[in-house]
C-alpha cells in the first residue's frame, strides 16, 4: 500500500501547471485524478493519494512531448523535489511500462496501484473521445462505451490492453467502465465536456 503523501492537492496542481499549459493535456490529468479517486473509494484505498497519482502522472509531458522518448525522464526529479515519496514516484513511472520512453519498454506492472493508474489514465481518452462524438457525456452507458472499446478504429491510439489491466483489480470491465463514466461526468464542465445536448 502506498504511503500517504504530505503534498497538498493544490501544491501538486500548481506544480503541474508550471510544466503544462495545453488545455487538452490538463483535462486528461483532471480526468485521470477523478477516475483514480473513484477507484480508490471502491477498493478501500486512500482517495487523496490515488487522486494525486492521476493528477501528476504526466507532469513532465509538457516539456518532453517534442521528443516522446524523453517522457518520464524529468518527472522523478520534479516529484522528488516537491516531496513525493519514492514508492509514489515509482508508481507514477510505472504507467510508462511497455512504451518506448525513459527506457521503460520492458517494464511490467505488478502492483494494484500500478494497474489502477495505467488503466485509469488510459480509459479517460476513450470516454472523452466518445463524449465528444455523442455531443454530451450525459446518458453515456456502458454498452455504448463497450462498442467503442471493441472498435479498434475508434480512438485508435488508445491501448485497449492497458484498459483491460483494470481486471487485475478484481473488478469487471463493466464495473470499471461505469465507475470511470461516473467519475468524469462529475467534472464534465471542468474538462470541456457538455452535460447536455444544448450547451
Amino acid at each position: 500500500m502506498l504511503q500517504k503523501q504530505k503534498i497538498s492537492r493544490d501544491d501538486a496542481w500548481n506544480e503541474v501547471l508550471k510544466y503544462n499549459s495545453d488545455k487538452s493535456d490538463l483535462n486528461h490529468y483532471l480526468e485521470s485524478e477523478a477516475v483514480m479517486r473513484k477507484l480508490a473509494e471502491k477498493l478501500g484505498e486512500d482517495k487523496e493519494t490515488w487522486g494525486l497519482l492521476g493528477l501528476v502522472h504526466d507532469i513532465d509531458w509538457g516539456i518532453t512531448k517534442g521528443n516522446p522518448r524523453e517522457h518520464l525522464t524529468k518527472a522523478p526529479s520534479i516529484l522528488k523535489e516537491l516531496g513525493f515519496t519514492d514508492d509514489f514516484i515509482i508508481t507514477v513511472i510505472s504507467h510508462g511500462y511497455g512504451f518506448d520512453c525513459a527506457g521503460l519498454l520492458d517494464g511490467k506492472r505488478t502492483k494494484k496501484e500500478e494497474f489502477a493508474l495505467a488503466s485509469s489514465e488510459t480509459i479517460t481518452g476513450l470516454i472523452h473521445a466518445y463524449a465528444l462524438m455523442r455531443g454530451t457525456i450525459l446518458g453515456m452507458e456502458i454498452q455504448g462505451l463497450k462498442k467503442k472499446f471493441k472498435d479498434k478504429r475508434f480512438a485508435a491510439s488508445i491501448d485497449r490492453n492497458v484498459i483491460k489491466e483494470s481486471e487485475n483489480l478484481k473488478i469487471s470491465l463493466d464495473e470499471f467502465f461505469q465507475l470511470a463514466i461516473y467519475a468524469i461526468s462529475e467534472i464534465a464542465e471542468k474538462v470541456d465536456l457538455k452535460i447536455n445536448k444544448g450547451g
